[in-house]
């Protein structure tokens, strides 16, 4: 597994963004998968998390309603839409590939794949 993640960038309060983390070595099989953000000064949090078969998913409250997770297994492509963004949104945002589950994993310590982390800073 490599992940690679791209998407980030400058937007206003109130708009989106499509972060994406391909898997550049294929197929993400039956792994966990989650977002995790870090913003200045802060410790890294998850934001969103689903399990292989995207019954099981799991948002922070503070991103709840405005940011959705999903997965397209043919690209081998995970995806995190984000709307409403906020100015507390601005981070490093970082992609993670964990064990095969049908449950979200939430701790970093979980998950044994990172991207590169992309940057998402939104303006008041």
């Amino acid at each position: 597994v490599q992940l690679q993640a791209s998407g980030g960038g400058l937007v206003q309060a109130g708009g989106s963004l499509k972060l994406s983390c391909v898997n550049i070595e294929g197929s993400f099989g039956r792994s966990a998968l989650g977002w995790f953000r870090q913003a200045p000064g802060k410790e890294r949090e998850i934001v969103a998390a689903i399990g292989w078969n995207l019954l099981s998913s799991y948002y922070a409250d503070s991103v709840k309603g405005r940011f959705t997770i999903s997965r397209d297994m043919a690209k081998n492509t995970i995806y995190l839409h984000m709307n409403s963004l906020k100015p507390e949104d601005t981070a490093v945002y970082y992609c993670a590939a964990g064990p095969d589950s049908r449950k979200y994993k939430l701790r970093e310590s979980e998950y044994d794949y990172w991207g590169q982390g992309t940057q998402v800073t939104v303006s008041s």
